[in-house]
């Protein structure tokens, strides 16, 4: 019996990696068909909606919309006249930094998302009291953060670099705050009083029982914390000056942009590159920590609300006689 499951676990998962892979490369053939076909209807309608004088939202020209080949040829040509180094490997290096910020960032915002959902959880006191604001720090304008986060680094000496991972951590802990508390309460009422009836500390019911049945909803929080992550190092680099990271490099090309469109049109492909590949990262940790019928379950299953008969597939199964 339990090689017929590890058989299906494992089609499973060359199934639905195989569909991700397929569908990542549709999606990308079909933007690349719309930007391809918006360029070349808009140009032999010389830039006008047909049969009126408006303009189209975005010019058709070479300067606006470079060819998406010319965009990726550009990654393996020099970035600077007279120069050897490809922009490519600028760009990698560049986002090499601006990653082990996010890096920081992530792994920061995710312990304070779940220590704060844990706490959420365990008090309705502070569910009342801290959700609101929880909900309500979202709603701040990151640009608005930053430059009050660097002017405190730069007045008390702080490495640069901190306040930046901070944006990222303050991107990341809502999602997966969210996604925690959901997944905290998930395990069906039987369970959790099964443990109660072996009296069962809360510690063991934390790590034994709500944990691992939270892995389902905490992994798709963590692939978004991820992504945003990335976004808040590359905004808190451009307040704090920094020079080693994509936002630099996004921002040089940004004023070129008449001469050399297609270098700032390939600088925001890597950054959107390299948080596909943190996705892509924490996709494959998931893979590693979450068996695969939990992946491939139903919503309503994991959190204990599956038809009569049926086992919640998010319950973890009670340990007797452990502390």
């Amino acid at each position: 019996m339990e090689q017929v499951v590890a058989g299906r676990a494992a089609s499973w998962a060359g199934a639905g990696a195989a569909r991700a892979v397929l569908s990542a490369g549709l999606i990308v053939l079909a933007l690349v068909a719309a930007w391809e076909a918006y360029k070349g209807l808009g140009a032999a309608l010389g830039g006008t909606w047909p049969g009126t004088d408006v303009r189209l939202p975005v010019r058709p020209d070479d300067r606006t919309m470079p060819h998406t080949w010319e965009i990726v040829a550009t990654l393996f040509e020099p970035a600077r006249r007279g120069g050897e180094e490809v922009l490519l490997v600028i760009l990698a290096r560049a986002a090499f930094y601006t990653w082990r910020i996010a890096v920081v960032g992530f792994l920061v915002g995710s312990v304070v998302g779940l220590l704060l959902a844990v706490l959420l959880v365990r008090s309705r006191v502070a569910m009342r009291g801290l959700m609101p604001y929880v909900i309500a720090s979202q709603t701040v304008p990151v640009l608005a953060i930053a430059p009050l986060l660097i002017s405190f680094a730069r007045r008390e000496q702080v490495p640069i670099w901190v306040p930046v991972a901070f944006l990222s951590a303050y991107l990341a802990f809502y999602p997966v705050t969210i996604a925690a508390v959901r997944g905290l309460r998930s395990p069906a009422t039987t369970a959790t009083e099964l443990f109660r009836s072996y009296a069962a500390p809360p510690r063991t019911v934390l790590l034994r029982l709500q944990l691992p049945a939270a892995l389902p909803f905490l992994f798709p929080a963590l692939r978004i914390a991820a992504t945003a992550s990335v976004i808040g190092a590359i905004v808190g680099e451009l307040p704090a000056g920094q020079s080693d990271g994509l936002a630099r490099q996004i921002l040089s090309f940004a004023s070129s942009f008449s001469a050399a469109p297609e270098k700032l049109f390939a600088s925001v492909l890597v950054s959107a590159l390299l948080g596909v590949l943190f996705v892509g990262l924490v996709a494959l940790v998931e893979r590693l920590v979450v068996p695969a019928p939990l992946r491939h379950t139903d919503p309503a299953e994991r959190t204990g609300t599956a038809p009569t008969g049926t086992a919640p597939t998010g319950t973890a199964r009670p340990l007797v006689g452990t502390t």
